[in-house]
């Protein structure tokens, strides 16, 4: 379970937290919990942070108390916390940034790593601590500068932490330019130590970095995209919200064990969400969670190249297409572009960007533009 620092430190507060046991006990958890820094969500606050050697000030985006926070601040926070694995305090530099900034913002992060350690190495030993055992990782950052990842890899190596994580990236890069960096990076994280890619990702992101080196991730997609209806599958990710569903019997996928599966249809849970009952919502989360804990069942498997194999065929992306690109899916996302044809005119009127569109979506849009629709509409 992954806890927010910068959020539980503004609301309730981490000192009522501790009063309370710690996040395990406050929250009924008897399993790992990671939190991270704060880092990246003090850092995404760009109007509202100034970045200076001992930390960054910044103002609270919920009354707009003044903050700071450093290494020191964020280590004291997660210890009142008392979660398993703390992260160190890092810069997340924005994307793109240019080569002397990156370099000196990894500097910086190098710099904030030792106090990390040292203050973690003090609070561990203090009489008050709930977690006298928490763990400490390391950020590697650097960009998409594969030099700069390199020996800031090698460097924060030597200081022997209890694991080492990759920040700075689904930020903005292509997912070639993150595999590239995750390939090239990883061969210098220490082999006896679990790696973790931070705010990734995918089924197909996290199938590829496995096989680049990668052990765990966090990510919201699950849980997010689920309240919007969105929802995993082996044949890829499909949206309840669609008309096509609408008189649709059968479960989400097939064969699958999930409570949403087990009893409902797609045509019942379309109607939830459309109505705005919670259980929609619910009902699509807990079937991306299966799927995500089933998916990473099959990696730890020994037969993990054939489930990557697999899974390419049978979803694609831009490493390999496979069935992806059917005539099916591309009649089911032309009925969902015609349905959307003057919101879809207002926006590329103002320039859209399309980001955070399916690979299919891409495809189809681009066609459905170029043949003149789009002006014509």
């Amino acid at each position: 379970e992954l806890s927010n620092t910068y959020h539980l430190h503004v609301r309730p507060g981490d000192k009522i937290v501790k009063q309370m046991g710690g996040l395990h006990r406050f929250m009924n958890w008897d399993r790992p919990i990671l939190t991270d820094s704060g880092g990246f969500q003090v850092f995404s606050l760009a109007s509202l942070r100034k970045i200076k050697e001992e930390g960054v000030y910044f103002n609270s985006h919920i009354d707009g108390r003044k903050i700071f926070m450093g290494p020191e601040e964020s280590m004291q926070i997660q210890s009142n916390l008392a979660s398993t694995i703390a992260m160190a305090f890092d810069e997340c530099p924005p994307h793109p940034a240019t080569r002397e900034y990156m370099q000196n913002s990894v500097d910086r992060t190098t710099r904030w790593l030792h106090r990390c350690k040292a203050e973690m190495t003090r609070l561990n030993g203090l009489e008050d601590t709930i977690n006298k055992h928490q763990m400490l990782f390391g950020i590697n950052q650097g960009g998409t500068f594969e030099d700069i990842r390199i020996e800031h890899a090698k460097a924060i190596s030597e200081l022997e932490l209890d694991g080492y994580a990759l920040g700075g990236l689904a930020v903005g890069e292509s997912h070639a330019d993150m595999y590239n960096i995750i390939e090239k990076t990883t061969p210098y994280l220490p082999k006896n130590k679990p790696t973790y890619l931070m705010g990734v990702g995918t089924p197909a992101n996290i199938l590829e970095s496995v096989d680049r080196g990668v052990d765990f991730f966090d990510c919201v997609y699950p849980s997010r995209n689920g309240r919007h209806g969105h929802v995993y599958t082996h044949r890829g990710k499909i949206n309840l919200f669609n008309a096509q569903y609408e008189l649709d019997n059968e479960p989400i996928e097939e064969g699958c064990g999930c409570p949403a599966c087990r009893n409902y249809s797609k045509a019942y849970i379309r109607h939830l969400l459309k109505a705005k009952e919670m259980l929609g919502m619910r009902l699509c989360v807990l079937h991306n969670l299966y799927f995500y804990n089933h998916l990473m069942e099959d990696i730890l498997s020994e037969h993990f190249k054939d489930v990557l194999k697999q899974y390419k065929l049978d979803m694609g992306d831009e490493l390999g297409k496979g069935n992806y690109y059917d005539k099916k899916n591309i009649i089911h996302c032309f009925q969902y572009f015609f349905e959307q044809r003057e919101f879809l005119e207002s926006v590329m009127k103002r320039g859209f960007n399309y980001i955070f569109l399916s690979e299919v979506d891409k495809y189809v849009m681009k066609i459905w533009w170029k043949r003149g629709d789009g002006q014509k509409k």
